[in-house]
């Protein structure tokens, strides 16, 4: 047998011994951006039930996923009040871990006009009770050297592999100096937990208790704003800032009045915050999906590049300090349509 059929027989064996069902089903469930999988197990149609259970493993193989921190991030955020999928049972040998199925209705195919106020309420309370009560000690620290390794991606992926531009001597110091202000203005905001993913496809509307969160393995202590950005100008779905700003000063206010950010903290400054927050968020994106792509076989997260692309040049484009660093970007995308793959395999 091949060693992925190994691994299938041996989540099978896994999941029929903790749930006590020799005949259970298993199906993919979703695709992840890592070695991880996920599979949905279902009790056998001879069970009785109209509407049979189930409940999701995932799987994430040793040597290039490590489920401790998936598990401990797991126990930290069930602690502070927020909905995650409950464990039934684990391997921390073999990498796999059974757990409540919170259904297949992501935020990115649930939201419309007519209830992202309602959605965003209830992802926005979430993210409020993670910043106040989870447990952040222990966490790995997002910090400033992080962001820049994280940023490096964007060059490397993006700018030479996709796009086959190698950028000059003169223009590395302008990307240099634009990944040094954005770590180091994230590195000066208030520190909270954060989850790195909070956003659409990450939050699942349940009839128990809205959102329940996914995806939290790679959690920190870093920048207030991360998660709120990550939400709020989302890589898959967009609002307008007139919809946007609203939800970002309200928030603003309550984490004053929650004490996890002090008077320091005004509309301008929280803004600023935020925005670059952002940037740097996005610029590691661009290199991410450009990566998936070509060194993991993921080409459709290049059609997620012309959201990303705008966000990031949007607000490059905001702040007069890095103007230099939009220059650099828009001249070396041109014309081309970002979302072609590049044939190139030596670019």
């Amino acid at each position: 047998m091949t060693d992925q059929t190994d691994r299938r027989t041996s989540l099978r064996r896994f999941t029929e011994h903790a749930l006590a069902e020799p005949r259970v089903n298993l199906a993919p469930a979703s695709a992840d951006a890592s070695f991880r999988s996920y599979w949905r197990a279902q009790e056998p149609a001879s069970a009785g039930s109209e509407h049979p259970r189930t409940w999701i493993v995932m799987d994430a193989p040793p040597g290039k996923e490590d489920i401790t921190a998936w598990l401990d991030v797991a126990e930290r955020l069930n602690a502070a009040d927020v909905h995650v999928p409950r464990i039934l049972a684990h391997d921390t040998i073999q990498g796999f871990v059974l757990m409540e199925d919170l259904g297949t209705r992501t935020y990115l195919g649930e939201l419309t006009d007519s209830n992202v106020e309602d959605l965003y309420a209830d992802a926005l309370d979430t993210l409020l009770r993670m910043q106040m009560h989870a447990n952040v000690a222990g966490l790995p620290d997002y910090s400033r050297v992080r962001m820049v390794d994280e940023m490096e991606l964007m060059p490397a992926w993006f700018l030479r592999r996709h796009l086959g531009h190698v950028p000059a001597c003169e223009t590395w110091d302008t990307i240099e100096h634009a990944f040094d202000l954005l770590a180091a203005t994230a590195v000066r905001q208030p520190r909270a937990f954060v989850h790195r993913d909070f956003h659409s496809r990450n939050l699942i509307v349940t009839a128990a208790r809205n959102p329940g969160v996914i995806d939290f393995q790679d959690a920190v202590s870093g920048p207030v704003t991360y998660d709120l950005v990550s939400l709020l100008r989302d890589c898959y779905i967009a609002w307008d800032d007139k919809r946007i700003e609203p939800w970002i000063e309200t928030f603003r206010q309550r984490l004053q009045r929650a004490d996890v950010i002090g008077p320091e903290a005004d509309v301008t400054t929280f803004r600023r915050w935020f925005d670059l927050a952002g940037l740097q968020r996005h610029i590691k994106v661009l290199g991410i999906f450009c990566r998936l792509c070509y060194r993991d076989g993921k080409p459709d997260y290049l059609a997620d590049l012309p959201l990303v692309w705008r966000y990031t040049i949007s607000i490059a484009r905001r702040y007069d300090e890095l103007a230099d660093f939009a220059d650099v970007l828009e001249r070396a995308l041109g014309e081309r349509d970002i979302t072609a793959q590049c044939a190139d395999e030596s670019a």
